[in-house]
């Protein structure tokens, strides 16, 4: 059932951001080739009467892809000049290109409301609920009630926020800034170490509220606080917080799926419609290959005013392609020791 539910969850979110790229193209008029799920060796394919594309899946459920005239290093003669990518409107091409990291970020949305109208919209502010008595957090003196404004030197805004500090933390002396009556608190706490778990002993407030609008407010403020965390998470890899070896890859994303499906099937909803935003965020990056790459090629042809050698922006997504497969590798690789050590 994990396989299954691994599949589902990749291609659904796969198919939604393609299917972006698609319905803008044939709406600019751009020759499309080929709208597949998955990659590697064909299983099914077929064809629409009066439509050049083929339609299909492929063997292995890790991508998919909106073949477009006008992509490839060579320039394809038999595609009519007008229906190529180059060929049409800046914004035709701006609209195409981003048209996935949208629908990846509509379709998140949708499904954390789904979320929101099941399980409600819990508290996200970081304000403390209970301090054990003789806990680390109780030596302190922290105390129920206050609201945590930074940790380590941090700005903490929500509870999201806060969790992905103190997971960067763990282990180490919290430094914390609390809100009580009022007054900033400078507050230390030490964590006791037993087998190798560290404990810091308090809780915060998790109280939910539920409606229909409380169900559209937690889809709209999750999106949100879901893209601060990824913007963070790429500024600490830039700064060394984080290492390589901490993301994941289609064998992390498999363990993921399988634990969260041990949890009933509305935390894979939830599950995909974080995989979702995972996508479109990682293709808005100004890299060559992703989507963010060619926005960054539009960007400098509108400043320039004149369009971009396209064999040679062509021959650069290419070659931002074959190092992201290698980057794909080396953290595979580190799932599998993960797995194998697990």
């Amino acid at each position: 059932m994990t396989l299954i539910y691994f599949i589902l969850v990749l291609s659904i979110t796969i198919f939604v951001h393609e299917l972006g790229h698609f319905i803008f193209a044939k709406r600019a008029g751009i020759y499309v080739y080929e709208f597949c799920i998955g990659m590697g060796p064909r299983i099914f394919m077929f064809k629409r009467k009066n439509d050049e594309t083929e339609y299909g899946i492929r063997l292995f459920p890790i991508g998919g892809f909106c073949a477009m005239a006008g992509e490839g290093v060579e320039d394809d003669e038999d595609v009519p000049k007008n229906k190529k990518l180059q060929s049409k409107t800046w914004m035709q091409k701006f609209l195409t290109i981003v048209a996935g990291v949208m629908f990846n970020f509509i379709f998140a949305i949708l499904l954390l409301i789904i979320f929101g109208f099941i399980n409600g919209n819990p508290n996200n502010k970081p304000i403390v609920s209970q301090v054990p008595v003789e806990s680390p957090s109780y030596e302190a003196g922290l105390m129920a009630g206050d609201v945590i404004k930074t940790m380590n030197g941090v700005k903490i805004n929500s509870i999201d926020k806060l969790l992905l500090e103190y997971q960067l933390n763990y282990g180490k002396t919290l430094e914390l800034e609390v809100l009580r009556d009022n007054k900033l608190e400078k507050i230390n706490i030490v964590p006791t170490e037993k087998d190798g778990a560290y404990s810091y002993g308090f809780s915060l407030d998790s109280t939910v509220e539920y409606g229909f609008f409380e169900g559209i407010k937690y889809g709209i403020s999750k999106f949100f606080s879901l893209i601060e965390q990824m913007f963070l998470v790429i500024a600490y890899l830039i700064t060394g917080k984080l290492s390589l070896s901490n993301l994941s890859g289609p064998v992390g994303i498999y363990n993921l799926v399988g634990e969260t499906a041990k949890l009933g099937i509305i935390n894979l909803i939830y599950l995909t419609g974080y995989l979702s935003i995972n996508v479109g965020f990682i293709n808005l990056l100004p890299i060559p290959a992703f989507d963010g790459g060619r926005i960054l090629f539009l960007i400098i042809e509108k400043i320039r005013r004149k369009p971009i050698n396209v064999k040679v922006e062509n021959t650069i997504h290419a070659v931002g392609l074959a190092l992201l497969m290698i980057l794909m590798v080396a953290i595979t690789y580190n799932d599998i020791v993960r797995f194998i050590i697990k």
